[in-house]
């Protein structure tokens, strides 16, 4: 449950427009097309070398480079708490915050892609300067891909919130799943 808004009541909340088994198949559809699309992305940076990488020996410079590459992804944060409060500016039932008994369905769809986006964001990051500090220079490749594909995740996520699970499922997937991948590859090199 959601501490900062409340819960709609079953009355208020549309339904799926398909059936549950069919709006979870496309969820899933979905899921497993962003991890494809990752796999084939990070792969593809690392066999073609696409671009020429800087000197990245020292931890401290993987660090610094790795930071560097997810600004942006601390600006989807920033980009989701303006949308918030824009909303909330512009909204005479939402303009006295959170603490109200209720919000706009604006308000709530905007303050759930807001968590979720807070979510990822600290997970990514965390995931990608753990990851940067124990990757050989051929593999630094990857985290502009990361960067690029949780940006474009992102992007994906929230065009395709108001339209349901199976419509933002491909871009939270391509959010999530570059993660949970760099997240693996870190403990997993810990060990190595």
């Amino acid at each position: 449950m959601n501490h900062l808004h409340p819960v709609e009541s079953a009355a208020e909340v549309p339904g799926p427009a398909r059936p549950f088994q069919t709006e979870q198949r496309l969820v899933a559809l979905g899921m497993g097309g962003a991890v494809m699309v990752t796999v084939a992305v990070l792969l593809l940076l690392v066999a073609m070398q696409p671009f020429a990488m800087p000197d990245l020996e020292a931890p401290g410079a993987k660090l610094a480079y790795a930071a560097r590459l997810d600004a942006p992804l601390a600006a989807w944060l920033g980009a989701a708490i303006a949308n918030v409060a824009r909303l909330r500016f512009f909204s005479a039932m939402d303009i006295g915050g959170g603490a109200q008994a209720k919000a706009s369905p604006a308000i709530l769809r905007a303050g759930a892609i807001l968590q979720n986006t807070l979510e990822q964001v600290v997970f990514a990051i965390g995931s990608h300067c753990a990851l940067a500090t124990q990757l050989p220079a051929r593999w630094m490749v990857v985290l502009p891909g990361l960067a690029g594909l949780f940006c474009t995740g992102r992007a994906l996520f929230w065009l395709g919130y108001r339209h349901g699970a199976a419509a933002r499922a491909f871009g939270f997937g391509l959010t999530f799943y570059p993660t949970v991948g760099a997240c693996g590859a870190a403990i997993a090199l810990l060990f190595h």
